[in-house]
């Protein structure tokens, strides 16, 4: 009966290391296969992003002749006083 009782251990306990072995193998692929998944998804959803829109071109710098025109017809018509007249000129002579 003890050598009985000696296999039945033994095999408990290969058995039970066994088992312990191969869970911790199972994880270790299981953790290795979900960051290589996680990588190939930030790799797709990087690639599925729209590529940045160029900057915008900076707006051409307004011709002073053409807005003294403007500021002059406007004066003649009556829409600026005197005063907004000298002012709006004086800021477009300044610029």
């Amino acid at each position: 009966m003890p050598g009985l009782l000696r296999g039945v251990a033994r095999t408990a306990v290969v058995a039970g290391t066994a088992t312990t072995v191969s869970n911790r193998v199972s994880r270790r692929q299981a953790n290795k296969w979900s960051q290589q998944d996680q990588q190939q998804y930030e790799q797709q959803q990087y690639a599925q992003q729209p590529p940045p829109a160029p900057a915008p071109a900076a707006a051409p710098a307004p011709d002073p002749i053409a807005q003294l025109k403007q500021l002059g017809e406007l004066h003649s018509q009556g829409v600026l006083t005197d005063e907004e007249f000298a002012a709006q000129k004086a800021k477009i002579l300044a610029s």
